[in-house]
């Protein structure tokens, strides 16, 4: 109900589980004395208030030894086994048991109320997979880590991850346990009572500021200092507890002093006499009888019936009471909202990144398997069997079909997490011959001091190496398993000491890598190709391996900032901060970090020359774990130390020939090393420039796009072509790869501005490796912008370079079709400028390499002759010349090649040479009888008249016309216009004129309307009035019964007969007031000659005549002509 204006949300209790055991009643002999009311209502204390001297301050006095008892038994026993084990327990004892029994470490409530952001992916792939192997063939763990099953999470060693650090859970305004601590902080939790292994609470909460709190009842179950269950009236559906569990489970360990203890009710009501406890029980069922009654009554029947069950069980149940021996221990789990969170994400749609909760769960189990928690493997068995139960499986096997990449992607994390034996993942480890009962393997991992026997035997010289260090010879992804499982079920110093153990092998393997090329080298630099590759390659493999090493490594140098729970509410992930800390080795002279290991092993595996796998999902995992890989290098403040490991590690990766991904010759279908040597230019460009650009251009090679049977002719790169060969498997991922490859290019061109020479290496390596267009265009670009900063002066060097990956662009498109193109020309055009006018001379005299005719004349030279060109460059009247001179030459060559397209362009860069000019109108004629069309002509022709020649626009208009058809029925036609225009300019121009063109038009235009038009223009005024020197005008108009207007006054009326004809043929009545309207204009064409009535009335009579069928038309043709 509803008290001081808030809304209490109703919940039940939760039904009788196998938490709730049944507690019998001692015998009067057996039953200790009881405590004072006074005592039995007393608050919880940290440590009984006698003990402390007067005066004493609490926090600095040693805990007594009832609560290092209590808190021990607490913890590792169940309270019916200490109910079982001693027939007395007096009552301080039970209370500080009790007490003791709740969870004691936030960082429990926090594992269980947030996702974990930081060591989820980085935890490893496939650690727990050997964890749950170790765990199950059963051998002894490593010395001196045992510990014992199902142990809280509390009890993890010091090196296993605590949970949450700063800037991981608290990334989050909506996770419950941030929401928790602010309820907590805002004095949300009220009425806190625990009674026995029961805690119970309200937490008020304000949802909205328009609408009341809301009062939640919140109550939770215990165990071993383990929460066995939750309830919230909030009605929460997650994996997750909710805030409002949060809050009361933080307020009972931050405040334990405010709780009010009492034991379980069961010992309450064994101090009340039999009206005490009817009284009880009346009053219980008054306070809530809608809710008790029938189960009151139910009871209260079985009960007097002697021979009900209820009757045959010795004790009663108690919530209060603690779980029984028999009940498992485990941290309280929602298995079917994680069921759920699967389904969801399978039926989601979308592209794989999408599941990122799924990513969170997937961090979650390997973070309970660190803490050591039961729950761990739990929750994957849950999602295994849920992604075992999706129909689509059956159906894709059944079928023959591949999954898609959603399910491939939880099949690759279920495949590096889950056990070998028990399921059907056989990729991630080689599962039944995984085992750690080897004495080599066990004693790296039990020690630091591990060196080789004085009298070693053949087989014991391959374990170790020439500085005897112990060496792991297995294969490595399974090597970093075993890591991976040492590292998340809470044994770092093993972790450790394995992780050293497998990079010295991979040293050991790379020098022997390396005095194997030696001796290839003369014949593989001959062939310039090779056979040799890593069929599995370490970075996208589903097990992770570097990714393992590394962070095992890299979690050992960790500062740690334990104020994981006092961060403000910010989003901020602030990056982590390493220190060295020197290896733990058992021979001396050793000054190395695990930092420095972690960097040099990240490098060997990003460095590795491996195969591009099959298939998207695969490739592009591939892509994604390389980047995951260099944004944590990308976190390591690189000082002298790491500094010198770079360097020796780029040089042999260098000198590694086919074993590495940057040596000399590789593998045609080898992963490329972009992403990776972009990084590798940046952080060695500091401190050694030579080694780094060294590097960098020996990465830009793209082998499957490169003609590997023939070298080409380098001389000239620009000749190079766009080549994608036919290969199976398909890289799907070329398009991502090709954009790394360009931005290592530009990367490297930023860095080399201003030296010439650097940036003429470069530029080669980008004509000869680079085989997109686009992707060169986009370099040009930069380099361009880079080039003129706004805010600095130009600098040539690097300008030259985007004009020659410019002209490059030009000769790769050409003959292509590329829709950026002319944006293209019209930016090579402006990088020409900018450099100067030799370059806008050079691609004027080059044009034909360069740009296509139209191209050429309509951007290229009218842009180089513009005024704005000219103030740009600030030319001189020779420089000017030069560039009109140059642009005419180009005109007229386009002119000749493309007239159709060219011709117009070409008069008017002539306009200015007369010579130029003539021969460009001389091609235009010669054209026109050719291929160009009549809007074409009638468009030069009307830039003649423009230009001030009539008598040659007329020529060209003349031309035009013989090429137009212009069919009756065509009264919208575009070259009506061009017709009406051509009309009248032979009309100004003179009688001649005009009768020239009439015959012309008559042949070409059918449509009635437009000739009647035309014939109207030319009787409205005299002919010959433009003013033609040597010419003179009549004044008169001209009559359409003589020669020229006769002809066209017959072909139009010809028109008008015919063109009525073809509408009757297929009119249709909703068409007939149209033709009304079209025989009236008919009618005033046919009355201009002088019998013009006659020929119209028997026009007329003849359309009666023959149309008579259509008695509403001829009905509406009477009334209207008679």
């Amino acid at each position: 109900m509803a008290e001081g204006g808030e809304r209490e949300e109703q919940f039940s209790p939760p039904p009788v589980s196998p938490a709730k055991r049944l507690c019998s009643w001692p015998s009067p002999r057996a039953h200790h004395p009881r405590g004072s009311p006074e005592a039995a209502s007393g608050r919880v204390g940290g440590v009984d208030g006698s003990c402390l001297p007067p005066g004493a301050r609490p926090h600095l006095q040693p805990e007594s030894l009832l609560d290092c008892a209590a808190k021990t038994v607490a913890e590792k026993w169940a309270y019916e086994r200490v109910e079982e084990r001693f027939e007395r327990i007096p009552e301080p004892v039970q209370r500080r048991i009790v007490y003791w029994s709740f969870p004691r470490n936030e960082r429990e409530i926090c594992m269980y109320s947030s996702f974990q952001y930081r060591g989820g992916p980085g935890a490893g792939a496939a650690g727990c997979a050997a964890g749950a192997s170790l765990a199950e063939e059963g051998p002894s763990p490593p010395p001196g880590a045992a510990v014992p099953a199902g142990s809280a999470p509390g009890t993890a060693t010091a090196g296993a991850s605590p949970g949450l650090s700063a800037g991981t859970a608290a990334t989050g305004e909506g996770l419950p346990f941030r929401r928790g601590i602010r309820l907590l902080d805002s004095g949300s939790v009220e009425n806190v009572l625990q009674v026995g292994f029961h805690l119970s609470g309200t937490v008020t909460e304000l949802v909205t500021t328009s609408e009341p709190a809301m009062t939640y009842k919140v109550a939770i179950s215990f165990d071993r200092c383990k929460i066995t269950s939750v309830t919230c009236g909030c009605g929460n559906k997650d994996i997750f507890y909710c805030a409002h569990v949060v809050a009361l489970s933080l307020y009972r360990i931050r405040k334990p002093d405010q709780v009010k203890l009492r034991l379980p009710i069961s010992e309450t009501l064994f101090q009340m006499n039999r009206d005490q406890l009817q009284k009880f029980i009346q009053y219980l069922i008054t306070a809530h009888h809608t809710e008790v009654l029938p189960t009151a009554q139910k009871l209260a029947d079985e009960i007097l019936s002697s021979s009900s069950e209820i009757n045959q069980v010795n004790g009663a149940p108690d919530p209060t009471a603690g779980a029984s021996i028999d009940d498992e221990n485990c941290w309280h789990l929602d298995e079917e909202q994680v069921k759920e969170q699967v389904k969801l994400f399978l039926s989601q749609g979308g592209y794989y990144g999408s599941g990122k909760q799924l990513n969170s769960m997937f961090a979650k189990v390997r973070e309970m398997l660190r803490m050591r928690d039961s729950n761990g493997a739990r929750m994957l068995t849950l999602i295994t069997e849920q992604f075992m139960a999706d129909p689509r499986l059956t159906l894709w096997r059944q079928q023959g079909t591949s999954m898609t990449d959603k399910c491939r992607q939880l099949w690759d994390e279920l495949e590096s997490l889950s056990r070998p034996r028990r399921t059907v993942f056989t990729r991630a480890i080689e599962g039944r011959e995984l085992h750690w009962q080897d004495s080599h393997l066990q004693r790296i991992i039990s020690s630091d001091i591990y060196i080789p026997p004085v009298c070693q035997q053949e087989s014991e010289r391959l374990l170790f190496n020439s500085q005897g260090q112990p060496l792991w010879l297995e294969h490595v992804p399974t090597a970093c398993a075993r890591v991976d499982a040492l590292r998340s079920h809470g044994y770092p110093k093993e972790a450790l000491r394995l992780t050293v153990a497998i990079i010295n092998t991979l040293r050991l393997q790379q020098q022997r890598q390396l005095e194997i090329y030696k001796h290839q080298k003369k014949e593989l630099l001959q062939k310039r190709t090779t056979t040799i590759t890593n069929m599995e390659g370490w970075v996208g493999h589903p097990l992770d391996p570097i990714g393992c090493l590394f962070l095992t490594l890299t979690e050992a140098c960790r500062l740690n900032d334990d104020n994981y729970l006092e961060m403000s509410d910010m989003n901020e992930n602030r990056p982590p901060v390493y220190q060295h800390v020197l290896v733990a080795a058992g021979f001396q002279n050793s000054s190395e970090s695990y930092l420095s290991l972690a960097l040099e092993v990240a490098l060997m595996g990003m460095g590795q020359q491996r195969v591009m796998p099959e298939g998207l999902y695969a490739q592009d995992k591939v892509c994604r774990n390389e980047e995951q890989l260099l944004s944590r290098l990308q976190e390591l403040q690189l000082d002298d130390e790491l500094v010198q490991t770079l360097q020796k590690q780029c040089i042999l990766l260098l000198e590694g020939g086919p074993f590495s991904g940057l040596g000399e010759v590789i593998h045609r279908e080898s992963v490329p090393m972009h992403t990776f040597a972009k990084y590798l230019f940046s952080a060695l460009l500091p401190h050694d420039p030579d080694l780094s650009y060294k590097l960098a251009l020996r990465a830009m090679r793209l082998p499957v796009l490169e003609n590997s049977t023939s070298t080409g002719d380098t001389s000239h790169p620009h000749h190079m072509v766009s080549v994608v060969p036919s290969r199976y498997p398909r890289w799907f991922t070329l398009g991502h790869l090709e954009s790394q490859q360009c931005e290592l290019a530009s990367t490297m061109l930023t860095a080399a501005k201003g030296d010439t020479l650097r940036l003429q290496t470069i530029l080669e390596a980008i004509q000869k490796h680079i085989h997109s267009s686009s992707l060169i265009f986009k370099l040009a670009q930069d380099a361009f912008k880079i080039a003129t900063p706004t805010d600095s002066s130009t600098d040539s060097t690097l300008l030259n370079v985007a004009l020659e990956l410019g002209l490059q662009v030009m000769r790769m498109t050409l003959s292509t079709l590329n829709w950026r193109r002319r944006e293209m020309v019209r930016w090579l055009v402006t990088c020409a400028t900018e450099v100067g006018v030799r370059a806008l001379v050079s691609i004027l005299q080059s044009w034909y390499t360069l740009f296509t005719p139209t191209e050429a004349t309509s951007i290229v030279a009218a842009t180089a002759v513009s005024h704005t060109t000219i103030l740009r460059l600030s030319l001189d009247y020779p420089q000017r010349e030069e560039l009109a001179s140059c642009a005419r030459t180009l005109a007229l060559q386009c002119a000749m090649k493309d007239p159709q397209s060219c011709a117009l362009s070409a008069l008017t860069l002539c306009e200015k040479d007369h010579i130029a000019f003539e021969a460009a109108y001389q091609i235009a004629i010669d054209a026109a009888a050719g291929g160009m069309s009549h809007s074409q002509l009638f468009t030069i022709a009307r830039y003649m008249e423009l230009r001030g020649y009539p008598l040659r626009a007329f020529k060209l208009a003349s031309l035009a016309m013989s090429h137009l058809n212009l069919a009756y029925n065509q009264d919208t036609h575009p070259a009506i216009n061009d017709v009406l225009w051509a009309c009248a300019l032979s009309h100004s121009l003179g009688k001649n004129e005009l009768a020239a063109l009439i015959p012309l038009v008559v042949k070409s235009v059918h449509c009635a309307t437009v000739l009647s038009d035309i014939l109207r223009r030319c009787t409205v005024t005299a002919p010959g009035l433009a003013g033609i020197p040597g010419r003179r005008s009549s004044g008169k108009l001209m009559s359409t019964d003589k020669a020229p207007l006769r002809q066209l006054l017959d072909a139009t009326i010809n028109a008008y007969i015919n063109t009525t004809h073809s509408r009757l043929t297929h009119i249709s009545p909703r068409h007939y007031g149209e033709f009304i309207e079209f025989l009236s204009k008919a009618r005033e064409t046919f009355l201009l000659p002088q019998d013009g009535h006659l020929q119209f009335a028997q026009f007329i009579d003849n359309l009666k005549q023959i149309y008579k069928g259509k008695k509403k038309l001829m009905l509406l043709v009477r009334e209207r002509f008679g």
